[in-house]
């Protein structure tokens, strides 16, 4: 059982295609299906049925799936620790950053990466944060850099950099403007402006309001957090904004509720091994939070 079979088996399981796995792995169909074919042949087993224009896995398929990803996995633990002896910053480094964190927290320290390591070839990825998250847990990226989520798969380490304080907000010409003080009754009363359900900070309004028996008011919805701020500051509906989004053309208001506060800080996977330059990151994610404290 050789690695290069085991990859076109997981790019085909995944793709659902033949030549989309082709495409993926820089090789042409029929390549893809030989190694497909020396899988089966070596595993006495079929691996994928063929029915009409589906692929679809077969059960010995579904078990193997897992197993190939993990051996995947730890190929590329195994180059990186012999990669890592050298103790050469370079090659490249994949990683993703959540919109929020690219526009408001990445840009100085990735500038300060970027300057003192320039043989390193950066793979950056701007994704939502679950997005993210899922992909450091199938092993596609080594760092992500996202709002934690708030109850942590055991696979995944964790650690937060920024305390994103967040505040309920409306524009200034909203009805509730102007009240000294709000229960979260009185404020779902109108609509909201949040990011979609499954998301981690939407998670956090719908924790906060489950204590009072109640749901988001939903009106509209869209996991740009800088959207949501453009359409509150017009007056379409309330939303809970991180502190740093919000401007003169915004209102806090004061609810009769707990603050809200959305940990945001980088993961990776607990079985990986991270290359330097991922090391070097985490050393100046670091470095910023403590700064930030001292000051």
């Amino acid at each position: 059982m050789d690695t290069q079979s085991l990859k076109a088996f997981v790019a085909v399981a995944e793709s659902g295609s033949f030549s989309d796995a082709a495409l993926r792995l820089f090789v042409t169909q029929s390549a893809v299906s030989k190694r497909i074919s020396m899988l089966e042949q070596q595993l006495n087993c079929r691996l994928f049925d063929r029915i009409g224009r589906q692929i679809l896995l077969t059960e010995a398929g579904e078990r193997l799936l897992p197993k190939a990803k993990e051996i995947q996995l730890a190929i590329k633990d195994a180059q990186t620790l012999v990669n890592n002896l050298d103790q050469e910053v370079s090659g490249r480094l994949s990683f993703a950053a959540s919109h929020h964190i690219s526009l408001h927290r990445l840009p100085p320290i990735l500038k300060k990466f970027a300057q003192a390591f320039q043989e390193v070839s950066l793979d950056l990825r701007f994704d939502e944060s679950e997005l993210a998250y899922d992909s450091v847990l199938k092993g596609e990226i080594e760092l992500a850099l996202i709002t934690l989520a708030p109850e942590a798969d055991p696979r995944i380490c964790s650690e937060q950099i920024w305390d994103d304080r967040l505040f309920y907000t409306v524009s200034a010409h909203h009805p509730l403007a102007q009240s000294a003080q709000l229960t979260l009754a009185e404020l779902n009363a109108y609509p909201a402006i949040l990011p979609r359900p499954e998301t981690f900070t939407h998670q956090l309004v719908r924790q906060q309001m489950s204590a009072w028996n109640m749901e988001p008011n939903l009106g509209m919805s869209t996991n740009y957090l800088d959207t949501i701020r453009m359409m509150v500051s017009i007056g379409l509906g309330w939303s809970l904004l991180p502190e740093i989004l919000i401007d003169d053309q915004l209102i806090r208001l004061n609810l009769e509720a707990a603050p809200v506060h959305r940990p945001l800080g980088y993961i990776y996977h607990r079985d990986r091994t991270l290359s330097n330059a991922a090391q070097q990151m985490v050393k100046l994610l670091q470095h910023n939070r403590d700064f930030a404290i001292s000051l």
